[in-house]
């Protein structure tokens, strides 16, 4: 009840530091002292206090009620390397402003909140603040609140201050790194492999094959760049290459509508995203999720991925396009278009309609081995295997 009071008072107004305690008993003190014996010099010393006391509880006040944060845009990572997290603090007045702290309120271990010490702000100027945030999963992660904490310049009182600083930064799946994928390689028409190799040749051609300019987003090959049309504009252009897919689509279709052990769903988005890239280089690719749809782009996907939870509510009907889909439930392979392949989590595996080609994930080994093998199944080979609550009816 206390802490709740002191951090009402530090956010609102301010709350006395220990000094500023011990300074209010002994000018009480002093002041009692001096109605009692009349004594003047007493009552200068309770008014020094009162005074010191007036003007520590002002000027943290006056210190942060001018300064302004803003926070720069946040590159998005893939999971297991580090977001760059920016804010920038300006001093417009034209005093100098000193002696503050600066932490950001959003932060993926809240016990270990980002902080940093500033000495001074020239006026008119700005103290800029990098620091590195690990990410560990995927996600969307919304950045908001700044606090700024003075007690400056006589650490008599505390005060806090909220600013608003609203950032999105998006966290990617990994995409692992496919030299083949019998999956994918074994779908289209029998003449792919010559488009294939066409395609090659104009990803690795520099003239006579751009489609479009357009700016220069992060992560783009330095190669791609047009540097004589970046240098009329100012800014780094990227060239759009035309590319034959001959006309074949293929959908990745995580099943994100399905109830998943939380490891699994992971491990799945995993595997759509390393899909996704591997195919987006021979095919007409798109993603399907049940909240999205289909849906194709780079960036989209990449977002799509890092925000998809497993239970999502389905939007739209699943594509006629042939597909690869990536379910724990093994009742959806049936329901598959045909030419279609499936990627199967599930504990409790049902014998599905023969005819579609997949591969059933062991967890025990690793994921990148599995989608790189040669060793397809079709859906005969799948076992049937009851749940244990129906091996065991005292269980229910």
């Amino acid at each position: 009840m206390l802490n709740r009071a002191t951090t009402w008072l530090e956010k609102n107004w301010v709350t006395p530091a220990y000094g500023g305690w011990l300074l209010g008993v002994l000018t009480i003190c002093f002041f009692g002292a001096a109605t009692n014996t009349m004594a003047g010099w007493l009552y200068v010393l309770s008014g020094i206090g009162v005074a010191l006391l007036s003007v520590g509880a002002i000027l943290p006040l006056r210190s942060l009620r001018s300064l302004t944060i803003e926070r720069e845009p946040i590159l998005p990572v893939t999971a297991g390397t580090e977001l760059e997290i920016a804010l920038t603090i300006s001093n417009p007045t034209p005093q100098v402003q000193t002696l503050f702290q600066v932490r950001d309120l959003t932060s993926f271990d809240e016990r270990n909140l980002p902080t940093v010490s500033i000495e001074q702000i020239l006026p008119q100027n700005h103290y800029k603040w990098i620091y590195r945030q690990p990410t560990a999963r995927r996600g969307v992660y919304q950045w908001e609140k700044v606090a700024l904490h003075s007690g400056a310049p006589l650490g008599l009182f505390w005060c806090r201050r909220d600013r608003l600083a609203t950032a999105i930064a998006y966290v990617y799946p990994p995409a692992l790194k496919l030299d083949r994928c019998p999956l994918i390689d074994g779908m289209g028409s029998p003449d792919r492999q010559n488009r294939q190799f066409a395609d090659r040749r104009l990803e690795a051609a520099n003239e006579g094959v751009t489609r479009s300019l357009r700016p220069y987003r992060y992560g783009d090959p330095i190669r791609s760049i047009h540097w004589r049309t970046s240098a009329r504009y100012g800014n780094f252009q990227v060239r759009e290459l035309e590319i034959d897919r001959g006309g074949q689509d293929l959908a990745i279709y995580l099943d994100s509508s399905a109830t998943w052990d939380a490891a699994d769903f992971e491990q799945a988005v995993i595997a759509a995203c390393s899909l996704y890239f591997y195919a987006d280089a021979r095919l007409n690719v798109q993603l399907w999720t049940a909240r999205t749809g289909l849906i194709s782009g780079t960036r989209q996907v990449l977002e799509t991925l890092a925000a998809v939870q497993m239970g999502e509510l389905t939007t739209s009907e699943i594509p006629s396009i042939p597909v690869v889909c990536l379910t724990s439930r093994s009742t959806q392979i049936a329901t598959l278009p045909p030419g279609s392949r499936w990627l199967l989590w599930s504990p409790d595996l049902e014998i599905a309609p023969t005819g579609v080609t997949g591969i059933a994930i062991d967890p025990s080994r690793s994921l990148q081995q599995q989608l790189s093998s040669q060793d397809l199944a079709s859906n005969r080979s799948i076992p049937a295997v009851r749940s244990p609550l129906a091996q065991n009816p005292q269980l229910n």
